[in-house]
């Protein structure tokens, strides 16, 4: 497609590692929840998200196997990517709800609720070790966060994303919405390493708002 971008969402401070993402601008090239499910197969990313309004910030999200209400590094990407063409979102609006947009320095901020995450489990290890030994996937059903304090005291997290949804994707780079939900559940700020080079921020907001920030960068040399 002549309007697909392909960006790395939530890289490292070197540019290294982050997500893999398609994004199609002209999200009216591909009407249908089954084709654009097809394309994001074919893709083989993580998520593809689709830009069907520009004006008011309209997105469908779909990974190679399901449409999401709401996700992290899509929203991160496409955020990224309309300030780069000079038209920065104040607001973007998956099926899920309303999601605030900000920009500091090279970071990228959303912030969602955490019921808009879907359904996955977040497991604790206790090492950085135990973590990085799983197997992509580990044995078992449904998506799972697995993750270890690499630094308590400064709220660093060593985490991998297993969606085990029987797709293409064993072991998902880097993931907003898990990012989001373990940043819920302890209470905190997090830094979290995760996948092969990925880094994703999180903060806390009083009006129960969880905000995701990260680096991006195009895809490819």
């Amino acid at each position: 497609m002549n309007d697909l971008d392909v960006l790395r969402v939530f890289c490292g401070p070197d540019g290294g590692g982050g997500n893999a993402l398609g994004v199609v601008r002209d999200g009216a090239a591909l009407p249908g929840a089954d084709a654009r499910t097809a394309l994001a197969a074919e893709l083989g990313f993580s998520e593809t998200v689709f830009l069907d309004d520009a004006g008011r910030g309209t997105v469908d999200i779909h990974t190679p196997s399901v449409r999401l209400p709401f996700a992290g590094h899509p929203l991160v990407g496409l955020a990224w990517l309309l300030r780069s063409l000079g038209r920065p979102p104040r607001t973007l609006r998956p099926p899920a709800g309303e999601v605030a947009v900000d920009f500091e320095g090279d970071v990228t901020w959303v912030r969602g609720r955490v019921e808009w995450v879907p359904a996955r489990t977040t497991r604790r290890y206790a090492s950085v070790a135990e973590v990085d030994a799983l197997p992509a996937p580990p044995p078992g059903e449904g998506w799972l966060y697995a993750w270890a304090w690499q630094d308590e005291a400064a709220g660093v997290v060593r985490a991998r994303g297993f969606p085990r949804r029987g797709d293409t994707v064993a072991e998902d780079e880097a993931t907003g919405a898990a990012a989001m939900l373990l940043t819920h559940e302890l209470g905190r700020p997090l830094d979290i390493r995760q996948g092969t080079g990925s880094r994703i921020l999180t903060r806390t907001h009083p009006d129960g708002t969880i905000a995701v920030g990260g680096r991006v960068r195009r895809a490819g040399p």
